[in-house]
Parts: C-alpha cells; structure tokens; sequence
C-alpha cells in the first residue's frame, strides 16, 4: 500500500474510529471512492486485525460502522486505534521505510515520509523517539538506484489499475531494438530488483506474461476494460525461480567455484534447488535449477577464472566465444 492509497487508508480509520462511526455513503463521500471500492477497504482493515462491528441506528436506515472501543486511544483532536507497537516491530518498520530509497526526490517519497509521521501517533509514549537511534542501526543503499523523477503519476496509476483490475495503455521503450512501442497491458504485480522497480503484466494482445521496467514507460492511460487475475500465475514463486530479472526457460546448471570464491559462493541460496559438492582442493560444484541463461552467463563471467561453467555444454561455449572475443579487444 503506497502513496495517496496508505493515505486514504488513514482517513477510512479515522471516519472508522470516531464516536458515531461512519457509514458506506460518508466513506465514500470522504475518501472519494465509490462504494465497491469503500467494502474493499474495509475487508482491508479487517484483514489486518483491526475489529471492525456494523449497528443499526434508531431513525437511520443505514448501518454504521465502527472501531471496538476498547481499541481506540483518545488524542486531543481525533481517536484512533491503540496499537501499542513495540521496539522490534518500530524496527521492522524503519526497515521498510527503507524503500524510499526508489522514490528519492518525488512526491511520493514524501507521502512516504508524511505517513510514517502519522504512525508515531500509534506507539507507546516516548517509544517513537528511539527511531533517532535506531536510525544509526541501518545505512541505506541507494548506489545503483534507478531515478524515478517524473514517474509518480504513472507508478500511482498502476497501482490504481491493480487493485481496480483495468487494463492500461501504454508506450514503452524497448531497449532491445530501441524502439517505442504501444500496446494494452494487464497490471498485475511490482517487485523491486537491485534498487529497481519491475512490472509484471500480461499482454492483452498475446496472452503472455512479461517484465517490465517502470522507468521505460513513456506514457500510460488506464481505460475502462476490466480483466481477471490469472489463476495459475504466481508472482512470488516465479521471482525465485529465476536467478535475476529475466523470467524464461528453466535451465539445469553446474558451476565450478574456486576455494578462493567457494566460502562466499556458500554464504548465499542462489535457488531454492541448490546443491553444492564438495571438493578436495577446498573448491565447489554449485548446481541448481534457475532461469535467465543471459543473467548466469553474465554472473559467472564475473568471477573471471574463479568460476567455470561445466553444464549445460551450450552455455559453456558461449562462455568460451565470450571469452575470446573480449580477449581480442585488448590486443
């Protein structure tokens, strides 16, 4: 939940947490979203554990609905849920703060910032003011981080476009040809990579699911064509089957590792298939199941001759044509 829609969030708990409660028409009125989207609000709210009750009002034909006042805490100008966060969960929280960092000098970095504020109204007294030092327990990385300057309305539309399932129109650069292209898309999730934002839609015209990324979309409209989440797609399993960004054919892989790079090669899980052997001369054999032939290719280029591809034979000898030819370029 990012941007105006953590904001509106805010403003439904508040309508949520005053005396006489609130009802569908005055969430909507307030919030400036129609009905359906005001019911899916509040399943939201549910789901997160705030105990939410209906009551019919004598002389009103429409339900309230309320906070249980047993949960709320009076501030001098609005009530609002005593949630009574901890020191770990302030820290859990600072963590993913931390995702600013892609929005660095938009206005979404300071919606961001504003709705952090809001939450040091929900902590223990004198608790929220340990975040100075706990500022101090995390440095953030930003080096490599793509700009997003610009890109507030188009990142605010998607998210729209998710949660109200509309198709999009968009023109996008593609860097494979460097070319702009127009076509309709079906927005269905973010994930973040290497200080990156990435998109996975489905193409209407294709029928296929591809990667994104958000900084290369020129310009985006979201029409009035509804589509249905596909069934048989999941975003979480398809980002850790796939070694970086690039999402294709599965491919067996057998790496050589040196003893020099084998301890770091161990310290990390590469895929959730990972095996590694053991080698007398204190080198490995890392192999596993992933996808992106060109992601392996690049990262066992990295480690020059600390790593060598032993299977599949196909990526071992474009390794070696790869080699070659950069050996050539320094003669």
């Amino acid at each position: 939940m990012r941007g105006k829609h953590l904001i509106k969030f805010f403003r439904a708990v508040e309508l949520l947490a005053k005396p006489e409660g609130t009802t569908i028409e005055e969430m909507a009125a307030h919030l400036e979203i129609d009905r359906r989207s005001v019911y899916r609000m509040i399943e939201l709210i549910e789901e997160l554990g705030f105990p939410l009750y209906d009551e019919a009002v004598p002389l009103e034909k429409r339900k309230r609905w309320k906070l249980e006042e047993s949960y709320l805490k009076k501030l001098p100008n609005m009530t609002v849920p005593d949630i009574n966060l901890g020191l770990s969960e302030i820290i859990a929280l600072y963590l993913l703060k931390g995702e600013e960092k892609l929005y660095r000098g938009t206005e979404l970095e300071k919606t961001i910032n504003a709705a952090f504020a809001k939450i040091s109204m929900f902590v223990p007294d004198g608790l929220f003011g340990q975040l100075d030092k706990i500022k101090t327990l995390f440095t953030p990385n930003t080096k490599f981080t793509k700009d997003y300057s610009g890109k507030e309305k188009i990142i605010d539309d998607l998210m729209e476009a998710m949660l109200q399932r509309k198709t999009c129109q968009i023109e996008y650069h593609a860097f494979s040809d460097d070319t702009l292209k127009k076509y309709k898309i079906d927005p269905l999730n973010f994930f973040e990579n290497d200080g990156g934002l990435y998109l996975f839609v489905r193409v209407a015209d294709y029928e296929d699911i591809r990667v994104l990324a958000v900084e290369r979309i020129r310009e985006l409209s979201v029409t009035n064509s509804s589509f249905t989440y596909p069934a048989d797609f999941n975003p979480e399993s398809v980002v850790e089957s796939a070694f970086n960004v690039v999402f294709d054919d599965p491919i067996e892989v057998k790496i050589w590792f040196s003893a020099d790079q084998a301890r770091y090669i161990k310290e990390r899980k590469w895929s959730p298939t990972q095996k590694i052997k053991e080698q007398k001369d204190g080198s490995i054999i890392l192999s596993m199941q992933t996808s992106g032939w060109w992601d392996i290719k690049k990262w066992v280029l990295s480690y020059g001759a600390e790593a060598k591809v032993l299977e599949p034979k196909e990526l071992k000898e474009e390794i070696v044509e790869e080699l070659t030819n950069a050996y050539s370029n320094y003669k």
